[in-house]
């Protein structure tokens, strides 16, 4: 008979763990406030287009532009109407999806070749690093703003070539701060004991030198995460980012624009959208700089025992 004790699913461990971690994340109202707002906007973004896609198309214009806090044509039309009477709460919740998508998949494009290339330029041969760190200077030399603009007048507007240019612009901030993190981690003990037992460069590097590195790269990409929402929100606001039948925050925005002095409500509530979600996405990377961080982490440890 096998002994079921060694298939035991729970690790007590890694209970106390995730505790002790929720513990300090309520310990810090501000970061738990803005983990529950993060929460939110993600299931918006998930469940919002399958069940108010259709609400949030339909076009009734006795409805347009009606005030909001009005329920007499229902709970949709709550922060009311836009220019062709369609309901902004269902819109609001709907461009979620599109918002979401174009920065989680430009912060994931960018860190994964970012950090990719600033392992390798760190912990290879100088003539690598040099020729890595060269391709970096030549997209930073580009305004990013700029850069954006000009592909995607070449290539078109749409949610894939959005997610590219906005990656290309952020690559080098991933890259630079991976190939310093990795200079200094390479001639660590443990690092240089690795070396001498034999091991391979690709398993230092993926087991030795990218667990020191990674939480770092995670506080940068939750900062990051409002920087391109931001930049999204510019392009999209200046015309040239996701276009109808799309919807973004920053292209209700810019909808908007024209009705400000009539019916301020359009630029308004997408306008407030964006500002929540960085200033959340900007509370909880600064709580998660100290969370993830061993050297600084038993201050938040220190004050969470007590509630554990």
């Amino acid at each position: 008979m096998s002994d079921l004790s060694l298939t035991k699913p729970n690790n007590p461990a890694t209970q106390r763990g995730f505790t002790i971690f929720l513990a300090m994340l309520w310990r810090d109202k501000l970061a738990f406030i803005s983990a529950l707002v993060l929460v939110l906007v993600v299931l918006c973004a998930l469940v919002g287009p399958a069940l108010l896609g259709d609400l949030a198309t339909n076009q009734n214009l006795r409805g347009r532009n009606s005030p909001p806090f009005d329920m007499t044509r229902g709970w949709a039309f709550f922060l009311g109407g836009d220019s062709l009477g369609r309901p902004m709460l269902a819109r609001l919740i709907v461009a979620a999806r599109s918002t979401m998508m174009v920065a989680a998949g430009a912060v994931a494009t960018a860190l994964i070749v970012g950090a990719t290339l600033g392992l390798v330029a760190g912990y290879m041969g100088k003539n690598i690093s040099q020729a890595i760190m060269r391709l970096a200077d030549v997209i930073m030399s580009f305004p990013s703003l700029l850069l954006a603009v000009v592909v995607l007048y070449v290539l078109g507007p749409s949610i894939p070539n959005m997610i590219l240019v906005l990656a290309i612009t952020r690559i080098p901030i991933y890259l630079r701060t991976t190939r310093a993190e990795v200079l200094e981690v390479r001639e660590r003990m443990f690092v240089q004991a690795a070396v001498v037992m034999g091991a391979s460069h690709g398993r230092i590097i993926v087991r030795h030198v990218l667990p020191v590195v990674a939480p770092t790269l995670v506080t940068i990409a939750t900062l990051d995460f409002a920087f391109v929402m931001l930049a999204e929100s510019s392009l999209s606001f200046l015309g040239i980012g996701i276009q109808p039948p799309d919807i973004t925050w920053g292209l209700m925005v810019s909808q908007g624009r024209p009705y400000l002095t009539t019916a301020w409500w359009l630029a308004l509530w997408p306008g407030v959208c964006i500002v929540i979600t960085t200033l959340a996405l900007n509370l909880l990377s600064n709580w998660m700089r100290i969370a993830l961080d061993p050297a600084q982490r038993w201050r938040l440890e220190a004050r969470s025992t007590t509630d554990v």
